[in-house]
């Protein structure tokens, strides 16, 4: 054999070890997607044209700063694929978006994101093996993006839940959804960031976790997997600028969903911590206060009776970390804060006049909108039975409201949001308090709940609500065709 063919050989078998070799270096994603991919639903939210909420963030979202016309959560549009030729007829009024989610209880608890199914009129889940079923909004929280969903089965195959707090910049993940309709579409990269904060303007409550997995329409809701085949994120929006993939994908950790999950199971409610203060950047006043850098979040205005208020926080400080988690920026803050549970004491570390202080803080409740509540309460409790029989939203007054109001220690709710026809005809308006439902004293919502317990369709319910400085008795009749 001639040297040049010996060479040959030993050139081809070393290119062949070499591309062995690489292989075995990179990871196998058969054995997750064989686990997991069956407790990945499919999920379609139909909604009457006329109830679609127009106040969410999406591909269509108008008036907002470049940042936020660049992040899209994103659901797909039966009847309106990718490239539909010119001269189509214009869509139904009535409308479908396309998600995914994942069971994570084989009794039929469904993880996806609210922006999925938000004023949806039905939700239908498919799941791998074809079966469908009509899904219950059990609770749903917009400010984390997160819905919490209920279908009727046992012995459903389940995802296993991580930890996103052991999340570390390179590693591998894998999500599975269904882009465009396509169910159990398997797409992979690399943690590209941890602890991403969009800005007040979005989901300002939320650490991301950046990827460049790709991600399209009809990927929100779906898992984010790490190479253990564990769940630890929920894929929630893209950085886009043409309205498709560009590298960069945003998932909510999944402790933050799973701290939902619990709360919505618990009390039907998202409840968030609250400081007390308005934060901004440092950046443009570092030479202004004498900083020695731009870490931080400069306290601009501290809201009066509020922990913070308290604990001596003043406008002007610099806020450096909070429980021991520093803050690099203005928007590193709100997340950090909205996780603890009110009535915890905090740690915050300010700078003032040059010297660092350490200040303890009692987190207090921030108000809940009108959307955190929980649409039906427990899965198992029926609509008739539960305060949304009125037709209204109520939230808890914390002690400040009570007193500018001149109210005493538990006594009322506020009204938040009207919800039913019969209670906005009856005159029901948001911000009115609620201090009394059938003779019985209401002073929280737990109460407010128990008071409204026994309310059927056909019953009148009859309330004292105050407004300004009148106090007075109205009637909801609960109308029959709930």
């Amino acid at each position: 054999m001639a040297f040049w063919q010996v060479r040959a050989l030993l050139g081809g078998a070393l290119v062949m070890a070499g591309a062995a070799a690489q292989a075995q270096s990179l990871p196998d994603f058969t054995g997750i997607v064989e686990k997991n991919a069956p407790a990945v639903v499919h999920v379609e939210a139909k909604t009457n044209g006329s109830s679609r909420s127009k106040g969410r963030s999406g591909p269509d979202s108008g008036g907002q700063d470049d940042q936020q016309e660049l992040l899209r959560r994103f659901f797909g549009m039966p009847g309106m694929p990718p490239g539909m030729p010119p001269g189509m007829p214009a869509p139904s009024p009535d409308q479908t978006s396309l998600g995914s989610g994942f069971i994570i209880s084989p009794d039929g608890y469904v993880l996806t994101n609210d922006h999925v199914v938000d004023d949806a009129d039905e939700v239908k889940i498919r799941l791998q093996d074809r079966r469908t079923f009509t899904a219950k909004v059990v609770g749903k929280d917009p400010q984390y993006d997160i819905a919490l969903l209920k279908i009727d089965g046992s012995a459903l195959p389940t995802v296993t839940i991580g930890d996103s707090r052991s999340v570390r910049r390179g590693q591998w993940a894998l999500a599975i959804g269904s882009p465009f309709g396509l169910d159990a579409t398997v797409t992979h990269g690399i943690i590209s960031a941890v602890g991403r904060n969009l800005g007040s303007g979005d989901q300002p409550y939320t650490s991301f976790i950046q990827t460049d997995v790709p991600i399209n329409r009809g990927n929100s809701g779906g898992p984010l997997f790490n190479l253990q085949g564990q769940v630890i994120g929920i894929n929630s929006q893209i950085y886009s600028t043409s309205g498709g993939y560009q590298g960069l994908s945003f998932s909510i950790p999944i402790d933050v969903a799973m701290n939902v999950v619990q709360q919505i199971k618990d009390k039907g409610y998202v409840s968030r911590g609250m400081l007390g203060v308005t934060v901004q950047p440092v950046d443009p006043f570092v030479k202004n206060l004498d900083l020695p850098d731009a870490n931080g979040a400069l306290v601009a205005q501290v809201t009066p009776g509020s922990g913070a208020d308290k604990a001596g926080i003043r406008q002007g400080d610099v806020i450096l970390s909070f429980n021991g988690t520093p803050v690099t920026q203005s928007a590193d803050l709100p997340p950090l804060v909205g996780i603890i549970r009110p009535g915890s004491i905090a740690k915050v570390e300010i700078l003032r006049d040059h010297k660092k202080q350490a200040v303890e803080v009692k987190v207090g409740e921030l108000p809940r909108d009108k959307n955190a509540l929980a649409q039906a309460g427990d899965a198992g409790q029926s609509a008739s039975g539960s305060a949304a029989a009125l037709g209204l939203a109520v939230q808890d007054i914390d002690a400040s409201s009570r007193t500018e109001l001149g109210l005493k220690a538990g006594e009322g709710v506020v009204v938040s949001r009207v919800t039913g026809r019969a209670a906005a005809g009856a005159g029901l308006q948001a911000g009115d308090i609620v201090l009394m439902v059938n003779q019985k004293r209401v002073g929280s919502v737990a109460a407010f709940r128990e008071a409204t317990q026994g309310i059927k369709p056909g019953d009148t319910a009859m309330l004292l609500v105050r407004r300004d400085d009148t106090t007075r008795f109205m009637g909801i009749t609960v109308p029959q065709d709930r």
